[in-house]
């Protein structure tokens, strides 16, 4: 055997063997990954007031109520209704009903039916096991209602369990018609943008790969208890993986077809590719997971669930994009771009792009490098015109009722029962206040505006049902007190006694938590804080808005600084990180602003969740930054060999068609999350699609460029191409980088073409 034949023996097992031993690593991992998407119900969590924190008031007292009411339920309300006043047999047929519900495991003690006023209606109070399947319940109890119920009367399961289970419903596409939506949506694009058929597969395993490993370890951790899984955070993770690992795939893709098109064979295009590659994408996966962590300054269980989970995701991305697809790639070589495969001397950039060009991109650069500072001002006047439409966002929180988009049985049931009982029954305030001060806080009810009835818990009390109700300051008995007997006494535990207010208007309104908020203020000012408690429902609502607020005040300042050190020290630079983040927040700010506009006039929602604009601002300043740090940093690149004015109009170029590509991927992916029928991912798939082509198509492709390009080299400041220009070209070609690069993997045009010259006697391994 001969020396140079020993010597080729390494390569080609390195050339082969690590490829192939990476893509057996992902196939192993996703293969174990992939069956939990049908296992996610099993760890996930829908409870609101799980989310808040432990100071919240209504989680004091929620973590209280079995004290006084026994097992810890969660209430279904069962409305019955007629046209006409029920009579003898109806009533009858109705008490047959509760006694059938009452046999469904999962469901406690049914109170008796319990009349209107009008003789219309009747309510049952249905308590359900809050550590069973709510949802699989509330259906059993529905099938069995309206299969039961006498013709003329018509029947809703609402309250909280109802609500609970109608949300649960909107999310069992998660798993199946939301994926399918999203990766068919990148698919199609890829086509288009490729026209091959096999590079859209490649790029589609490696996303979907990425998101099976990633919810392997986010399943693991929410069954350990350490993160908090819910269908809002599951659908983000599914969408910002499937998106986000897509958009680094794209830029690996570019470069290697970069390299392929350079004359390159396989394995130095994919070590070409891959140095060329690895800067921008774990800069820009880290500063996505840097913006995501922010979030574990949140008071709220799900904002901080999402930070870790969704870090997860982007890291698995990152890997993926950095191994995966490399690996992939270097098996299939050439032929991963069939029928279209780049042609030697295909990619070189134009080496004079002020002078007529060819080429979408080159026309753009022309156009930036003819009319910069015109550019950049209507760019940004065009922005703040757009942002003057936040004023109309109403992102102060929406009733339950309102959360799920489309038919929602609990939400027609709530509507019954506010037309016979008071609007709050099944989901009343629990008060919790000292066995000695009782008469004292019934008093301060009485006279509170919103309440409709007060009770004492009692255990003697059917399903926790009231024994003694005041109403108008006069003592009424329930069912658990019958006219002329004797009121059961109240449950007393540790000194404190539960009182339950009814409330005038529907539990999930404005009304019912300004009602909540003015109860607290009453109590604060008359015994202090911390002597009485109040919770419930819009107990729990409230303190959710709340804390969303001041989770929203506190973080997004917080990412703007993370991600603005990030950038300087990519860039090794200051000012034109400063500008970066200007730019972006400019590009939220409009984004935000036609969402208003569009939420308010075209799709006419009730309103937003006060997180809204929170994931918004993550979402779109992580993401939007990553199409920067695409840009700037093959900007800078250019920049070492030709100058920055010269840099900036080849890296826009250079970039052109890749990051485009990635901002249609990641709107596509976002806008997928609006076939779930909930209203916050609808909104947020609205605002983060919109703002990512806003990106797009104008920060990324006309303001920075603009900007850029009018400042020069100053750009830079105070590094120290803000002095020096650039190296002589063959310098930059030689390899000899300043020592903070991580290196040029695109030489300039002339150099690349003798380059390739001497490479084309190299075989194709």
């Amino acid at each position: 055997m001969t020396s140079s034949r020993v010597d080729r023996i390494p390569t080609r097992w390195v050339r082969i063997g690590i490829p192939v031993l990476l893509v057996l690593i992902w196939l192993v991992g996703g293969s174990v990954g992939g069956p939990y998407f049908g296992k996610v119900d099993e760890v996930a969590t829908n409870d609101q007031s799980s989310f808040l924190p432990a100071s919240a008031e209504a989680t004091q007292v929620q973590e209280r109520l079995g004290e006084f009411l026994g097992d810890d339920t969660i209430p279904a309300v069962v409305v019955f209704a007629s046209d006409q006043k029920l009579d003898d047999a109806q009533l009858a047929d109705l008490t047959g009903i509760a006694d059938q519900i009452a046999k469904i495991p999962g469901v406690g003690e049914v109170s008796p039916p319990i009349a209107s006023e009008d003789g219309e209606a009747v309510q049952l109070f249905v308590p359900i096991d809050a550590d069973g399947e709510v949802r699989e319940i509330v259906e059993e109890i529905r099938s069995l209602v309206q299969e039961e119920v006498a013709a003329g009367v018509d029947a809703w399961v609402t309250g909280p369990a109802g609500f609970t289970a109608d949300l649960v419903k909107g999310f069992l596409g998660i798993d199946g018609l939301l994926l399918i939506v999203a990766l068919a949506a990148v698919f199609v694009i890829l086509i288009v943008v490729y026209r091959s058929p096999l590079l859209p597969v490649l790029v589609l395993l490696t996303s979907t790969f990425a998101l099976c490993v990633a919810l392997l370890t986010v399943w693991w951790l929410a069954k350990a208890g350490i993160v908090v899984l819910n269908g809002q955070v599951q659908g983000i993770l599914f969408i910002l993986v499937i998106g986000a690992a897509t958009d680094y795939a794209l830029l690996y893709v570019a470069r290697f077809r970069e390299a392929i098109g350079a004359g390159l064979p396989r394995w130095p295009a994919t070590k070409t590719a891959w140095r060329g590659a690895f800067e921008p994408i774990l800069a820009s996966g880290g500063t996505v997971i840097a913006g995501l962590l922010c979030l574990l300054l949140s008071d709220l269980a799900s904002n901080r669930a999402l930070g870790p989970i969704a870090s997860i995701g982007i890291a698995f991305s990152v890997l993926s994009a950095l191994t995966f697809l490399p690996a992939l790639l270097a098996l299939f070589g050439r032929a991963a771009f069939w029928p279209f495969i780049p042609k030697s001397g295909a990619i070189d950039l134009p080496d004079d792009l002020t002078q007529p060009v060819r080429g979408v991109w080159a026309r753009q650069a022309r156009f930036v490098a003819r009319h910069a500072r015109a550019t950049w001002i209507i760019c940004t006047v065009v922005l703040l015109a757009a942002s003057v439409g936040v004023l109309q966002l109403k992102a102060d929180g929406v009733p339950s009722s309102d959360l799920v988009l489309g038919a929602s049985e609990a939400r027609d049931g709530q509507d019954a029962l506010a037309e016979h009982f008071p609007a709050g029954s099944g989901s009343p305030a629990y008060v919790i206040v000292p066995e000695v001060r009782v008469a004292d806080a019934v008093d301060l009810l009485t006279k509170a505006e919103g309440i409709e009835s007060i009770a004492a818990a009692s255990t003697d009390s059917a399903a926790g049902q009231v024994g003694v109700t005041v109403r108008d300051g006069e003592p009424v008995y329930a069912a658990a007190g019958p006219p002329g007997g004797a009121a059961p006494a109240p449950t007393v535990s540790g000194g404190d006694v539960l009182l339950i207010a009814t409330l005038s208007d529907e539990a999930d309104s404005l009304q019912a938590e300004e009602t909540i908020r003015d109860i607290r203020a009453d109590f604060a000012e008359a015994w202090g804080a911390d002597i009485a408690f109040v919770g419930g429902t819009t107990a729990v609502d409230l303190d959710t808005n709340d804390t969303s607020i001041r989770d929203r005040t506190v973080i997004i300042p917080v990412i703007l600084v993370v991600i603005m050190l990030i950038l300087m020290l990519l860039l090794r630079a200051i000012l034109a990180p400063v500008l970066l983040i200007l730019s972006v927040i400019v590009s939220f700010g409009a984004a935000l602003g036609v969402s208003a506009l569009v939420f308010d006039h075209v799709f006419q929602f009730p309103g937003a969740d006060p997180a809204v604009p929170l994931y918004g601002f993550v979402f779109l300043v992580a993401l939007g930054v990553d199409y920067n740090i695409f840009l700037m940093s093959r900007v800078r690149e250019e920049s070492l060999s030709h100058g920055t004015r010269p840099g900036i109009l080849r890296g826009l170029v250079a970039t052109g068609g890749v990051i485009t590509s990635a901002g249609l991927v990641l709107a596509a992916t976002f806008a997928a999350l609006g076939v779930i029928p909930i209203l916050f991912l609808a909104q947020i798939a609205f605002i983060v699609a919109f703002g990512v082509l806003l990106d797009t198509f104008v920060v990324r492709s006309l303001l920075v460029p603009a900007v850029s390009y009018d400042i020069g080299r100053a750009i830079w400041w105070p590094s120290r191409l803000a002095r020096v220009d650039a190296r002589p070209v063959a310098e930059a070609a030689s390899g000899a980088l300043d020592p903070g690069d991580s290196g040029a993997a695109v030489a300039p045009a002339a150099t690349r073409r003798s380059l390739r010259r001497q490479r084309e006697q190299t075989p194709e391994s």
